[in-house]
């Protein structure tokens, strides 16, 4: 009977700490990078028009840039995107990170062709923002994409944002055919070569080989 009464206890326990930690009110605050390498002989203008038509189809806004090139000469290795925090070790530094989230980082695109920052609202809930650059090199580009979004779990809005997400996809999967779409359009535009270099989460396969219209499209 002690072992019976002992067995039910822990079983109320549990099922009382799951209920809880559903009922727990979470924001969660997530990177993501793409690093692509694009062999193609298009020109500059052609290719960061290409990039701002991919990510226009999924973003709300965006504030794009080609800067006036420093040499003549196209150097022999591409440049890379660069995250930092420039408030790092200041008081308003510590103050950002100590909201449990990243902090106040930038990404720059240091001697990028192209550059875009751009934010979607999903699901209205979670601000994704974008930075994205075109870094040109003797053989191609690279295309570096950087994405972090804050996204909200539990509380009492879980199963009307459940529904959201259901319907018109998560933060994640936004994320994802954003990066994934500018790639595709570059592709389809330039018949370009293009090859993952680096991922940050892991990506499964290689679905910026495809014409798009994935899951997103798929529940609209």
């Amino acid at each position: 009977m002690k072992y019976l009464i002992g067995v039910v206890a822990v079983v109320l326990f549990t099922g009382c700490g799951a209920a809880n930690n559903a009922l727990v009110s979470k924001t969660k605050s997530v990177e993501y990078y793409r690093i692509f390498d694009i062999k193609t002989k298009i020109d500059r203008d052609s290719i960061s028009e290409l990039a701002s038509n991919g990510l226009g189809r999924n973003v709300n806004n965006t504030q794009e840039a080609k800067p006036i090139p420093k040499s003549a000469i196209i150097p022999s290795t591409p440049g890379r995107l660069e995250v930092a925090n420039p408030f790092e070790g200041t008081q308003l530094g510590m103050l950002a990170l100590s909201g449990g989230g990243f902090g106040l980082k930038i990404a720059t695109c240091k001697d990028a062709i192209w550059t875009a920052n751009a934010t979607r609202n999903v699901s209205g809930d979670s601000d994704l923002r974008i930075t994205a650059c075109l870094f040109q090199y003797q053989d191609g580009y690279h295309l570096d994409l950087y994405a972090t979004f804050a996204k909200q779990e539990g509380g009492l809005m879980q199963i009307s944002r459940s529904m959201a997400h259901a319907m018109v996809g998560t933060p994640e999967e936004w994320t994802e055919k954003a990066f994934l779409d500018i790639v595709r359009e570059i592709r389809k535009g330039s018949k370009a070569e293009i090859t993952l270099l680096e991922a940050y989460p892991k990506i499964q396969g290689t679905p910026w080989l495809d014409d798009g219209d994935d899951i997103i499209n798929e529940k609209n």
